[in-house]
């Protein structure tokens, strides 16, 4: 297992036999990643996302003109522990366009693209997209409110390119999208003027960009966070801190990546519960029983909300 930009994850050998620790999945109907890649001929663009989210997004601007794949798909999976396969280099190399997050999250995407070359190939590269260092502390990209309408814009103009004659079809799409988010980012500026600067604890920095957006206060050592995101030891004092936090009611909401878990963290876990601290459990891979990306976010703020204003917790969405 090779650790790329902080975050745990498995090697890719290309022409390895892997497992596929979470399989692709289609999200949208059409003939597969074997599909036509030809933008000229009426076939569908074939598309993938690294991650679900992005997949869906791709999805929704691309509509009847585009078969997407997401290779990251099992929210009840630890995502740390993913292996690509060849078969997931075949959906790769099939694809006209492919996004990706970056930050070192999904390396192993890169290692496939340079593995079979194409230079017709659209890829969107979410870092590069931010214009982020690869020093950027939280690979969270998804959960920050700048991310996604930097990303559509782009996803619209490589499909437009790709498909000229459909356009209007993408940009239409695309702004119909934009336009969706508002109720989330609506919702982050009512829960950060109805319980300002709200005190808060987690396990990890998945959600951090969506808390620091609703005007909470961290409460939880960085060098915590990123040791349990990076599967190193946190130091004995950032876990007594956290103890003290939880066992002293220091915080109201407790938020908890229960994608992935480990002895530290069910600690955590109940300790909160002990000390009757909502719990909000949040995800790096989108929910796929009724959510799209928009969604998935809304209900992520609207269990802070039942968190803070009501002591309910929602451990999984």
């Amino acid at each position: 297992m090779a650790r790329m930009g902080g975050r745990l994850w498995a090697s890719l050998a290309v022409g390895l036999v892997g497992v596929v620790t979470l399989g692709a999945c289609s999200t949208s109907s059409g003939t597969g990643a074997g599909a036509s890649a030809s933008a000229g001929n009426g076939g569908k663009i074939v598309a993938v996302g690294a991650e679900n989210e992005y997949a869906d997004v791709i999805s929704q601007i691309g509509g009847q003109y585009v078969d997407t794949t997401a290779i990251m798909s099992d929210p009840n999976t630890d995502p740390h522990t993913f292996e690509a396969s060849p078969a997931i280099s075949k959906t790769v190399a099939a694809a006209s366009l492919v996004v990706q997050n970056g930050v070192g999250y999904d390396g192993f995407m890169g290692t496939i693209e340079k593995a079979s070359p194409n230079a017709a190939r659209k890829v969107i590269d979410v870092q590069q997209l931010r214009g982020l260092p690869d020093s950027t502390p939280n690979p969270h990209l998804w959960y920050d409110p700048a991310t996604m309408p930097v990303v559509a814009k782009a996803i619209a103009a490589d499909l437009s390119a790709l498909q000229p004659a459909h356009a209007s079809y993408f940009q239409q799409n695309e702004t119909t999208f934009v336009d969706s988010l508002k109720p989330w980012t609506d919702a982050l500026a009512a829960f950060a003027k109805k319980y300002p600067a709200t005190p808060v604890a987690v396990t990890e920095p998945v959600a951090d960009y969506m808390l620091k957006a609703a005007g909470t206060r961290n409460l939880t050592p960085f060098s915590l966070e990123t040791a349990i995101m990076n599967g190193t030891d946190p130091a004995p004092q950032d876990i007594s801190t956290q103890t003290d936090l939880l066992s002293g009611k220091k915080v109201k909401v407790f938020v908890y990546n229960q994608q992935v878990t480990d002895d530290v963290t069910t600690k955590f876990l109940a300790a909160a519960r002990a000390a009757n601290i909502p719990v909000v459990g949040v995800y790096e891979t989108m929910p796929s029983d009724g959510y799209n990306y928009q969604r998935w976010m809304v209900a992520e703020v609207d269990a802070l909300n039942k968190a803070v204003g009501q002591g309910v917790s929602t451990e999984k969405l």
